[in-house]
């Protein structure tokens, strides 16, 4: 029997929320190309893409829009409990608990019709950056800041983490970064989130799953190692030195590799470009100086190529964000994938239960 560890190359269901062409290194949502989605689209018109299957009309992008700022609040009771975890809690185990308090609060919990879990996810992509900021501030003992109606996406979850709105070039490459982190295929988190969901589970059951798959520095926690690897070069100087030292120790080397992408994720150059974008405007040009010496020997020594949470660390680095902030950021965004797996397993379910090979002690008599 051949065991296909860690699931690789085995096809379990089908989807039409995205598709990821290794042989062409591309990637689409719903059909449509990512960077395309990400030059001329905001998140808001992404999440509802992934949603509802189209791109809104006017109409429909103006009261989504709406609706999602009506559910940025959350409770006192809900604040009350993040205010209570102690401040050593990492962010991503104080956003699993929030999202489970908050699936606590609906009394809509074990309804799962199409409508029901798509206002379901709304609310939980308009609160989810509500808990990330509540915990951040309380983490750095400063008060909390309430949601503002009046701001987009992007720019209220910087008001409501750092108390002023983003500049222009930082708020489109944190938008873009949602858009890249938004979705790809049946990841570890992803599935995770379908298994759960496959028993007939509730929608929060299989996001807080999610959640703790996403935490793993193997899946989302990559982008938090990458900057802490920046910071230990610190120079250019020292950045391929480091690198040829790591590869002759044979150390595991986040940000690099991908169990789908041979030549590169498709991700990448759009997410460098905006980060480059960001060095420019913030004058920390060193990151992106490192990051190149790093990508070019680990290509011409190993022929591999960097992925997503390459340029995306030290982008929110540059944005202001604390290291362990990066995963509940990628929450932020991933929360609109999961959400559209769940609600297509929901519509044609059967039950996730594969099977294994043992290989233990044979059946022996107890005396």
């Amino acid at each position: 029997m051949e065991i296909k560890k860690g699931l690789a190359g085995v096809v379990v269901d089908h989807t039409s929320v995205s598709k990821v062409m290794p042989e062409t290194n591309s990637l689409t949502y719903r059909g449509y190309p990512v960077p395309e989605l990400c030059e001329h689209k905001s998140f808001e018109d992404v999440a509802f893409l992934l949603w509802k299957g189209e791109l809104p009309t006017a109409e429909e992008k103006a009261s989504f829009e709406t609706k999602e700022k009506s559910y940025r609040t959350i409770t006192e009771a809900c604040l009350n409990m993040i205010q209570s975890l102690p401040k050593t809690t990492h962010p991503m185990d104080a956003l699993r608990t929030a999202v489970s308090f908050i699936g606590c609060e609906d009394d809509r919990v074990w309804k799962d019709d199409p409508e029901t879990n798509f206002d379901k996810s709304m609310s939980l992509m308009a609160k989810i950056p509500t808990v990330i900021a509540a915990y951040y501030r309380h983490q750095k003992g400063q008060d909390f800041i309430a949601p503002k109606k009046e701001l987009g996406f992007s720019e209220n979850f910087f008001s409501m983490c750092f108390g002023e709105v983003p500049a222009a070039e930082v708020a489109k490459a944190f938008d873009v970064s949602l858009i890249l982190y938004a979705e790809h295929s049946f990841n570890a988190s992803t599935f995770t989130a379908r298994v759960i969901a496959s028993t007939t589970s509730d929608l929060y059951s299989s996001v807080t799953g999610a959640i703790g798959a996403l935490k793993g520095p193997l899946h989302g926690g990559a982008n938090e190692q990458v900057m802490y690897v920046l910071k230990e070069i610190e120079t250019p100087e020292r950045a391929k030195d480091w690198m040829l030292t790591a590869l002759k120790e044979k150390r595991k080397i986040m940000g690099f590799g991908h169990r789908v992408y041979k030549n590169g994720d498709s991700r990448v150059p759009t997410m460098t470009k905006y980060t480059n974008i960001l060095a420019e405007h913030t004058g920390q040009t060193k990151w992106v100086e490192i990051s190149k010496i790093l990508e070019e020997t680990m290509i011409a020594e190993k022929d591999i190529y960097p992925n997503l949470d390459f340029p995306a660390g030290p982008a929110y680095y540059m944005m202001g964000f604390e290291i362990d902030m990066f995963t509940p950021l990628f929450v932020m965004s991933r929360i609109t994938g999961w959400c559209a797996h769940i609600m297509e397993q929901t519509a044609s379910n059967k039950l996730i239960r594969p099977l294994s090979a043992y290989n233990g002690v044979l059946e022996r008599k107890v005396r």
